[in-house]
């Protein structure tokens, strides 16, 4: 008996594997092309309509013009062609003009047909694929909680912040006397995850002369964005970032917050988490980044699927 080699069945998985991850694009090509092909094939059908319709009114007046010379006398004795037999043949006339019609028709429609099952196919796979995608999310995510909770609560929040992000201790060092000035903590970079610099390069910072309306304009942003999330019980990342005058990110469209009587993935409320245990004071964390302010919001995660949910439960 022989077998495949291995290398070729490798070869062939490989392009089957590759095929079913393509598959949600090429079912969308195909959808596409033959919707457009339906679209021609009922454009060139149109152009012989005439031709059919002009010979079932054609039938028609034949028989039409039997009827009256059968009433009239004008053909051989004898001969009948009642009410009946009359409707019959226009009813056989219609009959074969309709079916003259679906045969014009028929391959546009089987077309048309072909490519909204490769539409919808390729839908339903990006939807299965979207889901398991937030599923896998949402478990890193509530594994990723899980962890820094255990962290905080054996090391505090200060070792938390500073596992979480870049930051390392930095000598400031006098030019003239090359003595140690004072040693802060600075954070080169994007913080990553959700977390972002509100500092001199956005437009709503106000330089060191008036620093304390940065606080201050944080402040009633947070503010707004609680009133947001109470009055409408969602509220995007990307809209409190746009608030805050900085870019959208792809994340930003799915993670946010949901305000709901039992919350169970949340907080009910906005934080940008850069003030204290007290919420009072600014939380003094890689101070040695001059002109920045480090917000870390506290998401819920990813609420597409749970908004839904949350409406269902206010209404009942």
């Amino acid at each position: 008996m022989r077998f495949v080699p291995t290398a070729i069945s490798r070869k062939v998985a490989a392009q089957g594997f590759l095929a079913r991850k393509n598959s949600p694009t090429i079912l969308f090509g195909a959808g596409v092309v033959s919707m457009v092909g339906s679209t021609v094939l009922a454009c060139r059908a149109t152009l012989k309509l005439d031709d059919v319709l002009t010979e079932v009114e054609g039938n028609k007046a034949k028989a039409v013009l039997a009827k009256e010379m059968v009433e009239n006398g004008q053909t051989s004795e004898g001969t009948t062609y009642t009410d009946k037999e009359f409707k019959r043949d226009n009813t056989i006339i219609l009959a074969r003009g309709v079916g003259n019609i679906v045969k014009l028709y028929a391959p546009s429609v089987i077309l048309g047909g072909v490519g909204i099952i490769c539409l919808t196919k390729s839908h339903k796979i990006l939807q299965e694929r979207n889901a398991a995608l937030t599923a896998a999310y949402v478990a890193v995510d509530t594994a990723f909680k899980k962890y820094r909770e255990r962290v905080v609560d054996r090391y505090g929040e200060d070792v938390d912040r500073e596992l979480r992000y870049e930051a390392e201790e930095v000598t400031i060092i006098d030019e003239d006397t090359g003595k140690a000035l004072d040693t802060v903590r600075a954070a080169p970079g994007d913080p990553g995850m959700y977390a972002r610099w509100f500092d001199s390069e956005n437009n709503n910072w106000n330089d060191p002369a008036f620093e304390t309306h940065n606080w201050l304009f944080l402040r009633s942003q947070q503010n707004w964005a609680n009133d947001m999330l109470k009055a409408r019980g969602h509220l995007f990342l990307n809209e409190v970032y746009s608030m805050l005058g900085l870019t959208h990110t792809s994340a930003g469209s799915v993670v946010g917050w949901l305000y709901k009587r039992e919350n169970e993935n949340g907080d009910n409320y906005v934080d940008f988490g850069c003030w204290g245990d007290n919420h009072g004071q600014p939380l003094d964390f890689n101070n040695g980044r001059e002109g920045s302010i480090l917000l870390d919001f506290n998401v819920d995660g990813p609420i597409w699927d749970l908004i839904d949910q949350s409406v269902a439960e206010q209404r009942s």
